[in-house]
């Protein structure tokens, strides 16, 4: 399942996520498995400020994308920017569909990849390695602001929630004794919560920090988060082979932190800080 689906076949205007998706990148990881023999190639470029090439799809807001005047931009790419810009190098972004990345990715057409990746399957991280993760995706509950009934996830028992019938989210409500009530996506479940035909509606945090962005009046809000150890973060993804490539990456990403730049480009693009886990 994929959060990058998850994301992208969201409603109409309301946002480009849907429920029936998970938390994950997926796409075809069946090419040619090499080792890395570049790894000290882009050591020697980060080494000598450089050019690194990034794989991104330039089409999946608000990670990747353009915005009114063209120009490539998103959390994704922005954190990127500031991680090369820690590192004292150039960076060179490639769009590529998304089902071709990962394939991008092991021919060596770039040098990481910045698209919401997460390594959370046994072959994944059997062939790639994710730097420091700067955003964290989970479970969420949304519904009524006005609300209270929301103090734990057993409370959901009884209560109906707006799902796609083949949503790992609908499996969870599930799994927690509430009631399915079956839409198509998000968008719908949105609005049949806003016309109480259903309680709450569950999705992924960073599809619903997305929507809650863009419409702020909407007297919805989160009411549960999934935690810590239910989360999943996303990061730069790079062949095999890199160590100390992955350390420096992860270096420029911990001063990232540290000064404000993830939680201000976080809140820029989510209205939170999805940065760190909750």
């Amino acid at each position: 399942m994929k959060r990058r689906t998850l994301l992208a076949l969201a409603a109409s205007t309301v946002l480009l996520a849907a429920c029936g998706q998970s938390n994950t990148n997926e796409a075809d990881t069946t090419a040619t498995d090499t080792t890395s023999t570049g790894g000290s190639d882009l050591l020697q470029r980060i080494n000598n400020g450089g050019t690194i090439n990034v794989g991104t799809e330039g089409t999946y807001p608000p990670f990747t994308y353009h915005d009114e005047s063209g120009k490539l931009t998103g959390y994704d790419v922005e954190v990127t920017r500031a991680v090369a810009d820690k590192l004292g190098v150039d960076v060179e972004f490639k769009e590529t569909q998304w089902d071709a990345m990962l394939a991008g990715l092991d021919s060596k057409r770039f040098d990481m990849v910045a698209n919401q990746v997460s390594l959370t399957t046994p072959e994944r991280q059997a062939k790639y390695d994710k730097s420091m993760a700067y955003s964290w995706s989970g479970a969420v509950a949304l519904a009524p602001t006005d609300d209270n009934r929301y103090s734990s996830w057993d409370g959901l028992k009884g209560l109906r929630t707006a799902q796609s019938l083949s949503s790992n989210y609908g499996e969870l409500a599930e799994k927690y004794g509430a009631e399915i009530v079956p839409v198509d996506g998000m968008a719908q479940a949105i609005q049949l919560v806003k016309q109480d035909r259903a309680d709450f509606t569950m999705n992924d945090n960073l599809a619903v920090l997305d929507y809650l962005k863009k419409f702020p009046d909407s007297d919805l809000e989160i009411k549960l988060t999934a935690p810590p150890s239910e989360q999943t973060g996303s990061g730069l993804v790079l062949i095999k082979g890199n160590d100390e490539v992955v350390a420096k990456l992860d270096e420029a990403m911990a001063a990232l932190a540290a000064d404000g730049t993830l939680t201000k480009l976080s809140e820029e693009f989510f209205g939170a800080d999805v940065s760190q886990q909750k």
